[in-house]
């Protein structure tokens, strides 16, 4: 078998990750430091062994990403036992990282694994944002925390062998990308935004004076291939039209490089923008999303990364579908790999 190698950013600390037989390698991309871990199958059950006792302890980071590797080889796995000096992990129990189980030993439940911002997140509040609610267009709701600058998320995608970011727009950087968009046929079919720099660049204007809403530039190795307005739903249009809660959370899209459509990148980044939703608030239940209901091709992508459809309804300018995923459910169904989508080197021991 050749060896298989991966990405992980825990920490905004870059590691490469090298899985060959039995022997997982992590290493610091910046300074090469390298721990070894043995990563096997022990009846129906995955171990994950530090082995390399000659060298220091292992640091968090390090655990981080061979936790992350391990779960992305053996992608049916609910759990991963651990056999490491907890010493330097101690931390992790406290966020769930790692729990102590009734006769000793130390395991890894997916589900709060994936649960873990710091893995992916390029900054950790280490509170959620205090409450106080608050009015805006005649609505009351919390006060939002302030807007994120730069990369706010990235994940190596192994079926696509890049990694994947979300980062936030600069104006005057991203405006003729943008613009280029926006007037693309397909994306105006659905965006109908078409115009100038000179629009778009008030367009832009709006969005960073809007503090409901947050926009997103989808990058896969540095390069641009689409756009994200994510928003408070309870500030939003759509708040009359459901029981919305506080913190629920919705997005728009558009996918501006025709080369970097289809299948393949669509699974990359539909689950990825769900999974920073839910990791950017705890308190964030559920995600719900509006396209239009005749644009079918994306109601089927919804579907498939766990959108229930719930209802059809009419806005003023569209008949809309009403999509919502469950935190609950995106977790316990491991939906940050669509459900038809399997990493070519993935291996199951069911």
């Amino acid at each position: 078998m050749l060896p298989v190698s991966l990405l992980s950013y825990p920490e905004q600390t870059r590691y490469l990750v090298i899985y060959e037989g039995r022997m997982l390698k992590v290493q610091d991309v910046e300074n090469e430091k390298t721990t070894i871990w043995h990563l096997y199958q022990q009846s129906d059950q995955l171990m994950l062994e530090w082995v390399d006792s000659y060298s220091e302890q292992p640091e968090v980071t390090e655990f981080l990403a061979a936790v992350e590797a391990s779960f992305v080889n053996y992608p049916h796995q609910k759990k991963l036992y651990l056999s490491a000096p907890t010493k330097q992990l101690a931390g992790l129990f406290d966020s769930g990282a790692l729990v102590k189980t009734e006769d000793g030993r130390y395991v890894v439940y997916v589900e709060l694994f994936w649960q873990q911002s710091r893995v992916w997140l390029s900054s950790s509040r280490y509170q959620a944002y205090p409450i106080y609610s608050t009015f805006s267009h005649g609505r009351r709701h919390p006060l939002r925390p302030p807007k994120p600058n730069g990369i706010v998320y990235q994940r190596y995608i192994t079926w696509l062998d890049r990694t994947l970011a979300l980062r936030t727009v600069d104006a005057d950087a991203d405006l003729g990308c943008f613009n280029r968009w926006m007037n693309d046929p397909v994306v105006a079919e659905f965006w109908q935004e078409t115009g100038d720099l000179s629009k778009h660049r008030t367009y832009l204007e709006g969005i960073r004076a809007d503090p409901h809403v947050i926009n997103l530039i989808g990058c896969l190795d540095d390069e641009p291939f689409g756009y994200f307005e994510i928003y408070w739903a309870k500030e939003d249009r759509i708040a009359p039209y459901y029981d919305v809660y506080d913190f629920d959370r919705g997005w728009h899209v558009l996918i501006g490089e025709p080369h970097l459509r289809g299948k393949p990148f669509v699974t990359a980044w539909l689950p990825s923008i769900s999974h920073y939703l839910f990791l950017d608030d705890d308190r964030t239940q559920r995600i719900v999303i509006e396209p239009r209901a005749d644009n079918h091709k994306m109601i089927r992508n919804l579907a498939q990364c766990g959108y229930a459809h719930l209802k059809e309804f009419d806005f003023p300018h569209k008949r809309a579908m009403l999509g919502m995923l469950l935190r609950e459910r995106f977790f316990a169904e491991q939906l940050w790999v669509p459900r038809n989508t399997m990493p070519p080197h993935s291996v199951s021991l069911s």
